[in-house]
């Protein structure tokens, strides 16, 4: 038997078995050595220890919706909008023609009621006469009494309604309940307004403040400070904070006293506050790290556990790190968390992350 061919198959069986297990080594090994995913990065900006920032609006202390007492058509319009306006300036007049209708009326009305009231005294003088010569009893003096009585009371009423017609007449013209700039005008020539129904506002000259929204989850502080145009720091000091949060926007609207404000420095201004917010938030109470506020892109917000997070890398490791909110726009959010100057947080793709996880860094 030739010992040869076998040989020669056991030789190329051995080589096959070494080709097929080195090519399952080749197909193993990239799955053993996956790289770590890759993750966008930004660099986090502190905008000051438990401080805030927000936007404030200039406003007059006292702004008043301007109407008329009485109803009737808007004869003329002589005030615009941004206009400054004196005390008893005219700014509306309505067409007084049915005002002064009512005034004749209620002359007449008055005129007839003295012509009964002279009547009436008259008659009881004679009752009185006849009373005491014995030719009518003490009952027709009692109702002769009363009847001047009711006519005196009638005449003071139309007396009365006179009074209030006339001034009704003088309501036809609207005047500036004090000095101030118009800010908005609504009603028109032509149109036929209510009693009461606003047709201006008046922002009374004198003294201004700064309005400010702050989120529904922020205490108006008592204190801020607010930096005008021109690079100047004016203090600010809480006068009034509405009870309840707006249903729509979720803010709470504050006003602060801010007495340093020059000026020329026009009503509806927006000028950026400042204010220190005390405590921490109580995610991360138990973080040694200090609390600041911080500005992040709005992507870096994680909102899938019990509070909103952003992700730390450290070390090319994922780290979750909760925050509380406190504004937003369409590209950043501000937050407070125990975060470090420098630090980095993922700004994309958080509901793919886990705690822990090894990620490849890439700078946005």
């Amino acid at each position: 038997m030739n010992a040869q061919p076998l040989r020669l198959g056991a030789l190329v069986v051995s080589i096959s078995m070494v080709a097929l297990a080195a090519g399952c080594q080749r197909v193993g090994a990239p799955a053993a050595q996956a790289a770590p995913p890759v993750v966008a990065t930004a660099t986090v900006e502190p905008l000051g220890t438990a401080g805030l920032g927000l936007s404030g609006t200039v406003r007059a202390r006292v702004e008043a919706p301007l109407a008329f007492q009485v109803g009737g058509r808007i004869a003329a319009r002589r005030v615009d909008a941004g206009q400054s306006v004196q005390a008893g300036q005219v700014l509306f007049e309505l067409d007084p023609a049915d005002l002064e209708q009512a005034v004749r009326a209620a002359e007449a009305d008055v005129a007839a009621a003295e012509a009964a009231l002279r009547t009436a005294q008259a008659d009881l003088e004679r009752v009185r006469t006849l009373a005491a010569q014995g030719f009518v009893s003490a009952q027709a003096t009692d109702r002769a009494q009363l009847a001047a009585r009711e006519a005196a009371s009638r005449r003071d009423a139309a007396q009365a309604r006179l009074s209030q017609v006339r001034n009704g007449r003088a309501y036809a013209q609207l005047r500036a309940p004090a000095a101030g700039v118009v800010t908005e005008v609504t009603g028109q020539p032509g149109q036929v307004v209510a009693a009461g129904q606003p047709v201006a506002t008046l922002a009374q000259a004198g003294a201004r403040e700064v309005e400010v929204f702050f989120p529904e989850t922020v205490t108006p502080p008592a204190t801020g400070q607010a930096r005008l145009p021109d690079g100047r720091m004016v203090p600010l000091a809480l006068r009034e904070a509405a009870p309840m949060v707006d249903t729509l926007a979720r803010t709470r609207r504050a006003r602060y006293r801010a007495d340093g404000l020059p000026a020329e420095l026009p009503l509806g201004s927006v000028v950026s506050t400042q204010f220190a917010l005390p405590g921490r938030p109580a995610a991360a109470a138990e973080s040694t790290s200090p609390v600041g506020t911080w500005r992040v892109p709005v992507g870096a917000l994680d909102e899938r556990a019990e509070g909103p997070r952003v992700w730390r890398v450290r070390d090319g490791k994922l780290e979750a790190v909760p925050v509380r909110v406190l504004r937003l726009d369409d590209r950043h959010a501000v937050v407070a968390a125990p975060l470090q100057a420098g630090e980095r947080v993922v700004a994309l793709g958080t509901h793919l992350l886990q705690p822990g996880m090894t990620v490849q860094e890439r700078a946005r």
